[in-house]
C-alpha cells in the first residue's frame, strides 16, 4: 500500500506576520489616507495588504530591519514630507487664488442640459496649468446650474483648498 504526500496548498503569497488583533502588520512606505503616514506601523486585514497596499508599493512588511531603517531614516524622512506639504500648501493657496470658467449648454432658466462634474473641473484645470485628479475634486452632487460655485479640492489629509467653479451658458446659447 502506497501513501501520498500530503498535498500542498496552493501557496500564492508568503505568510505574513500576524498582528495582536489577527491582520497584518505592516510598514508604511508612503503616506495613504485613512490610515496612516509615512514610517507608521499598521495593521490591516489581509486582502487589503495582499491586493493593494504591497502590490502597489505602499507598504512592506514590517520586520525588525526595516522598523530600524525607518528610525535611522525618520529625520529625513519627515524634512521631505514638510517639503511636500510646503508644495501642497503653496499649489493650495495658487488654487484658491483660481477662478476657472465652464461652458454648459442651458436653458432660459439656467438649468443645464447635463451637469458639471469632477471631469469637466481636472479639465478646466489642466487648461489653466493645474494638475489634479477628479478623486481629488469634492463635490456635493453635480452642479446642474448657471452660477459660481466653490468646489474642495482635497490635496492631502490636512490640506484643502477652495476653488472658485463659475458655470456659464456655451457661446451658441448666448447667441440663440
Amino acid at each position: 500500500m502506497t501513501t501520498k504526500a500530503p498535498r500542498k496548498r496552493n501557496q500564492r503569497f508568503k505568510r505574513l506576520p500576524k498582528g495582536p488583533n489577527g491582520g497584518i502588520e505592516l510598514l508604511l512606505v508612503q503616506s495613504v489616507d485613512h490610515l496612516g503616514k509615512q514610517g507608521d506601523v499598521v495593521e490591516v486585514k489581509p486582502g487589503y495588504a495582499h491586493n493593494y497596499l504591497i502590490p502597489e508599493g505602499l507598504a512592506t512588511l514590517a520586520s525588525d530591519h526595516h522598523k530600524r531603517m525607518v528610525q535611522k531614516h525618520k529625520a529625513k524622512l519627515l524634512e521631505i514630507e514638510k517639503s511636500r506639504l510646503a508644495d501642497l500648501q503653496s499649489l493650495a493657496d495658487a488654487l484658491a487664488k483660481q477662478s476657472i470658467t465652464i461652458e454648459a449648454k442651458a436653458n432660459d432658466e439656467g438649468h443645464l442640459y447635463g451637469s458639471v462634474g469632477a471631469p469637466e473641473i481636472v479639465g478646466a484645470l489642466k487648461q489653466a496649468e493645474f494638475t489634479i485628479t477628479a478623486d481629488q475634486v469634492r463635490l456635493e452632487g453635480p452642479l446642474k446650474e448657471l452660477g459660481l460655485y466653490t468646489v474642495k479640492i482635497h490635496l492631502h489629509q490636512e490640506i484643502e483648498a477652495d476653488l472658485k467653479v463659475w458655470v456659464v451658458p456655451a457661446a451658441s446659447d448666448a447667441d440663440g
